[in-house]
């Protein structure tokens, strides 16, 4: 018995996630288009969402769900195997495939002025092929924290070719009125001067790639110390985070005494130098780890804290979620671009399942959840079916 035709629409009245898909270019030939691009794209990003971590998980959930699928999708040659995704994403663009969801981003309106993007780079480790001297497929990513959203991603050959990635992905960002973070590899005066330029400010962390700089706020901040804070014009905030018998104290100190910088003027914009103190005892253990940044930001320490915690948050939640939740580590994807355009639909899946919030449940239980309930995938792709 044939399906009956549904129709799916958004739940606002924006256009749903996949019209904005509609735009982007099929990169096969004609004579080769058994299965329709529009089919291939939904499939693969309800499957990752529900649960499925390679292509042939993706073919396996299709199956499954054929009968849900024909009533909204035209499957003209049935389900598509694995092999067709896989040559599929692997011809696909992968900056014009990220740029629909960017679309559909920019569609729903929550970047705005004040948010806080934290840039930064992943190795997905087993997409290396020693046998044709490829090495690991290395992502730096955008991450707007607090709403968590992927904001995009840039492909790089390991991690010291970051100081090239991120003026490239920053150039693919709208961020005007935004906060960028960036980790001590990203502290570079060009990028520091980009992020001015397109209208933003910048909070960077500072390491020992910058001898002298490092140095001198670290023998500034070491002397400020010694008085308590009260010797320097000093803005100063502390978090308690108290768990599992860990307590943890963290003293932000912020202040835009800087005349004394040498290089001051080589920073764009550079309005104050922070320090964190971060101090936690656990059991009979006690530890002690001083953190150094330059920001474009003026000195409230409170606000620079807020900054920078979530900027931790693109480790803790991103990364962590995308290892241990969607196995990316895991990933054996090397053909031609199927693993960049994975890890972009990975990227999507999470912004999709952390913008549900009707039910509380980890990760794990949503895709679980998803994929057992249609109406909930449903739910987490923003549409209903009339």
């Amino acid at each position: 018995m044939e399906a009956v035709k549904v129709t799916v629409v958004p739940c606002n009245n924006k256009k749903t996630l996949f019209e904005h898909f509609f735009e982007l270019e099929d990169p096969r030939i004609e004579r080769n288009m058994k299965h329709n691009m529009m089919d291939i794209i939904t499939i693969a990003i309800c499957a990752v969402i529900a649960n499925a971590n390679d292509w042939n998980e993706i073919e396996t959930w299709a199956f499954c769900k054929k009968d849900w699928l024909k009533t909204f999708l035209d499957l003209p040659n049935d389900i598509p195997s694995h092999d067709t995704f896989n040559r599929f994403f692997s011809a696909v663009d992968p900056q014009r495939f990220l740029q629909c969801f960017k679309s559909w981003i920019h569609a729903i309106g929550l970047v705005v002025e004040g948010t806080i993007i934290s840039i930064d780079g992943k190795k997905i480790r087993r997409s290396h092929d020693d046998r044709f001297g490829k090495s690991a497929l290395h992502l730096v990513s955008a991450w707007a924290s607090d709403l968590h959203l992927s904001l995009g991603q840039v492909k790089t050959t390991d991690k010291s070719n970051e100081i090239t990635a991120i003026p490239e992905l920053l150039n693919l960002l709208s961020i005007k009125g935004c906060i960028i973070t960036i980790d001590a590899m990203g502290c570079q005066k060009d990028i520091a001067a980009q992020i001015i330029d397109r209208k933003a400010d910048y909070v960077l962390a500072l390491k020992g790639n910058h001898g002298n700089l490092h140095d001198d706020v670290r023998t500034y901040f070491d002397e400020v110390e010694k008085s308590n804070f009260k010797n320097r014009k000093c803005n100063v905030f502390q978090t308690l985070e108290k768990d599992h018998g860990r307590i943890e104290k963290r003293t932000f100190v912020a202040t835009s005494d800087i005349k004394w910088l040498d290089e001051k003027n080589d920073w764009k914009n550079l309005k104050s130098i922070v320090m964190v103190v971060s101090e936690r005892k656990e059991k009979d253990k006690r530890s002690v780890e001083r953190r150094y940044y330059i920001t474009s930001v003026a000195p409230n320490a409170e606000k620079i804290g807020r900054y920078i915690r979530s900027h931790w948050s693109i480790e803790n939640t991103l990364h962590w979620q995308l290892d241990v939740n969607f196995k990316e580590d895991q990933s054996r994807m090397r053909t031609k671009n199927s693993g960049e355009n994975f890890a972009a639909i990975r990227r999507m899946a999470i912004t999709l399942l952390k913008q549900e919030t009707t039910k509380k449940l980890s990760m794990k239980c949503k895709r679980l959840l998803a994929g057992w309930d249609n109406g909930y995938l449903l739910k987490i792709l923003g549409v209903k079916i009339i």
